[in-house]
């Protein structure tokens, strides 16, 4: 599953998993490009879904799906300070394990009971989530699932902790 070879990426001084990383310049554009999609994918499944001229069960799925497409917003903001801020890798593969469920259901229910463009348009994020699965969890457990004490500051620079 994942490499056991260390590597380390500018931002990162810990072993992860090296097959399929991609360089940490990908990772601005992609997520910009997500959130343009993710945010056009809920301005559609809401205004189209919310319209009054629409049966009582698309707009309580377009609603429902507003519902979820928040609580998703919140796991994804959440994902950051559990394995940087807090470093607990365990908690952040939970976290982004159920970011991808919440979002597949989510392009589900906007798909099929909204619109289907809508569904379409969280694909590449159900996608990379996935994807970010796989590096969370490598991660995790190329360091034993613990990052905590991973880093210590000396003379200026983050160095590696000797253990």
């Amino acid at each position: 599953m994942v490499n056991q070879a260390k590597t380390s990426a500018p931002n990162l001084p810990l072993p992860q998993p090296t097959p399929l990383r991609p360089p940490p310049q990908v990772f601005g554009p992609v997520w910009t490009l997500l959130y343009g999609l993710m945010g056009y994918a809920s301005h559609r499944a809401y205004s189209i879904g919310t319209s009054p001229l629409n049966l009582p069960g698309i707009i309580s799925a377009a609603r429902q799906g507003t519902t979820l497409y928040t609580i998703q917003l919140g796991l994804n903001l959440l994902w950051m300070p559990l394995f940087f801020g807090w470093n607990r890798p365990i908690l952040a593969t939970a976290d982004v394990l159920a970011l991808v469920g919440v979002n597949g259901y989510l392009a589900w229910l906007w798909g099929t009971k909204v619109d289907a463009t809508a569904g379409w348009l969280l694909a590449p994020y159900v996608a990379w989530l996935s994807f970010a699965t796989y590096l969370s969890a490598g991660t995790g457990y190329l360091n034993n699932w613990d990052l905590s004490g991973a880093y210590e500051k000396a003379d200026g620079e983050t160095k590696k902790k000797r253990s």
